[in-house]
């Protein structure tokens, strides 16, 4: 199943257990890099639309860790989330892998982990992300769809695109 966006350039693709999001940014690979590593890059556009990053704990290093929060617009809702670093190899991939946690960090065993892989690749001046998700089952990710995950990082993507424009 392959779903492309226009507007935005983004492909969607599910194989078997894995998530593969491609997009297109205006942004040279190091400043798209940037943005993806540092904690205060990532405050000011990582989630869905009108949803905020209150909390961002950031050790970005292999073997390092991301504990952050998103927080619903009317402050409702929190999703809790830890990530660990698997592999960095800058500004070409980024290799980690997220888990649904509580506030202290603790991961949330009953709901799905996954590897995630990002690859930035230069393209014509602009960077190109492929994003490789992969579960532990089909099942795994069919549930993550059904939360909202594509649109929830079409918004995040278009938050992503909306920043590189105004640091340049």
């Amino acid at each position: 199943m392959a779903e492309s966006n226009v507007k935005n350039s983004m492909t969607t693709t599910v194989e078997g257990n894995n998530l593969i999001f491609t997009r297109v940014f205006d942004a040279s690979r190091e400043l798209v890099f940037q943005v993806l590593s540092e904690s205060e890059h990532l405050t000011k556009w990582w989630g869905p639309n009108h949803w905020t990053l209150p909390v961002s704990k950031m050790d970005f290093r292999e073997g390092g860790s991301w504990h952050y929060c998103m927080e619903s617009p009317n402050g409702d809702m929190k999703s809790w989330g830890k990530s660990f670093y698997k592999e960095i190899l800058e500004p070409e991939r980024i290799v980690y892998e997220d888990f649904f946690s509580d506030e202290e960090g603790t991961i949330n065993e009953t709901m799905p982990g996954m590897k995630v892989t990002l690859t930035l690749i230069e393209h014509e001046g602009k960077t190109k992300i492929v994003s490789h998700t992969q579960f532990s089952s089909e099942e795994a990710l069919k549930s993550v769809m059904d939360m909202g995950v594509v649109q929830g990082l079409t918004e995040t993507w278009d938050k992503l695109e909306a920043h590189l424009e105004r640091i340049q």
